[in-house]
């Protein structure tokens, strides 16, 4: 997969996140964005998107921006604590999106990713809270990255893009993962493998907190479901913030 990497403000090419989707077999581009000059970084990010025609389009922070602002037609955006409200014009996104936020971002507010979707009329299922800072840096929240580029790359409709109401759309869940579906996480706290029930009937993005059987410490739990209803689980621990 091809995919236009937009970094963010103060950033360089060949960082964390893009040579993470490097290291997993995707041809990444990765221009040099000016960090004074917006106007400049959007014509690059232009010049670079229609020289390659990448499948996704990822922009990280600024680089967030720098993709709303950009004009790449129905290529699908993964967009990491966009500050677009910070750069360009932009208040809304395409429908082919997947927004990831750290609840913790110190710089960006989780709260304008929500603006975003709300703006956008996406429903809460496109935005996944993920990480514990504004890097999002982090193994989890680079899975939840590496995740969200293949699944709307691959060209498979989201489950909140098909069309079919509510009713339709929990009879289809059903169909796809019964209740008595599992999955495996790995504690943070003492490594073990724990062993959770799915229920894609309660949203195909589904973020709770559940204390470990073995060592009682707290975990997010997050569960992510494609097309097919295959599911994706990954768990950080739970940050003490009082």
């Amino acid at each position: 997969m091809k995919i236009l990497f937009l970094h963010g403000w103060g950033s360089v090419p060949g960082g964390v996140k893009p040579t993470y989707l490097v290291n997993y077999g995707h041809r990444v581009i990765n221009p040099k964005l000016d960090d004074n000059d917006f106007q400049l970084a959007v014509s690059t990010a232009q010049q670079q998107y229609e020289l390659q025609q990448p499948d996704v389009v990822v922009g990280s922070s600024r680089g967030g921006a720098v993709a709303l602002n950009i004009n790449s037609g129905d290529t699908p955006l993964v967009l990491l604590c966009p500050a677009w409200k910070r750069w360009g014009n932009i208040s809304k996104t395409k429908s082919k999106t997947i927004i990831l936020h750290s609840r913790q971002d110190d710089i960006i507010p989780f709260e304008n990713s929500e603006e975003l979707i709300s703006n956008s009329d996406l429903p809460e299922d496109a935005l996944i809270e993920v990480g514990s800072d504004h890097r999002l840096a982090d193994e989890n929240s680079l899975a939840v990255m590496l995740w969200a580029c293949e699944i709307l790359g691959s060209g498979r409709a989201l489950p909140w893009l098909e069309d079919r109401d509510s009713n339709e759309l929990r009879e289809a869940s059903s169909r796809s993962t019964s209740s008595e579906a599992e999955a495996v996480y790995i504690c943070d706290s003492c490594g073990e493998e724990i062993v959770i029930p799915l229920d894609l009937s309660e949203g195909s993005s589904q973020t709770y907190v559940e204390d470990c059987p073995v060592c009682c410490n707290p975990n997010v739990i997050h569960v992510g479901f494609d097309e097919s209803g295959n599911a994706r689980v990954w768990s950080e621990p739970e940050q003490d913030h009082d």
